[in-house]
């Protein structure tokens, strides 16, 4: 009898998806908006980097409209930006997003949601994805949206993008530990 195939985790098959490491473009020269960056990385609980997880990012235009049919407020595809992107961390678990700053959304019963990008995570030993949101240091209606205001005040902090300089934030994916970052069940 041949004897049993050994228990592994998840992954690490992202190579396979997203050849390019560390550094996803969403924008092109005719992109309306306000171009960022957003550097970052992904760390386990000890704090060590995690080198093969996938980062998926989805968000709005510049002016708060998403690419998908069910966005009545378009009048079609937005060829200069769809608003998705993928990047797989370097060997440091750094990764590096190059976009716009999205506009206001539509969120629960007509409120405004500030401007964010939705995340979603994919990494060894992980069965599912997470997804979280970054939201931006420098961005006034994050007082008044709705999401964050569900999310326990000395927590919302791991949900917003430190300002470095103009144009460009610092966002760490924390996956466990006392500065985990919130994660929603979606």
């Amino acid at each position: 009898m041949l004897p049993l195939t050994p228990a592994q985790t998840v992954g690490p098959f992202f190579a396979i998806l997203v050849p390019a490491t560390g550094r996803a473009t969403l924008v092109t020269d005719h992109t309306a908006g306000q171009r960022i960056v957003v550097e970052g990385s992904v760390r386990d609980g000890a704090g060590h980097p995690v080198v093969d997880a996938l980062v998926e990012i989805w968000q709005a235009n510049a002016a708060g409209h998403c690419n998908h049919p069910e966005d009545s407020r378009t009048l079609g595809p937005d060829a200069t930006f769809d608003g998705f992107g993928r990047v797989h961390t370097d060997a440091d678990g750094r990764f590096t997003l190059e976009t716009i700053k999205p506009g206001v959304v539509p969120g629960p019963a007509g409120q405004p949601q500030a401007p964010h990008l939705v995340v979603g995570l994919f990494a060894r030993g992980l069965l599912t994805r997470l997804v979280t949101r970054i939201y931006f240091e420098d961005e006034p209606s994050n007082a008044l949206d709705p999401i964050l205001a569900c999310v326990a005040p000395d927590r919302r902090s791991t949900l917003v993008a430190a300002r470095r300089a103009e144009g460009r934030y610092r966002f760490e994916i924390v996956l466990q530990g006392p500065h985990e970052t919130v994660f929603f069940d979606v």
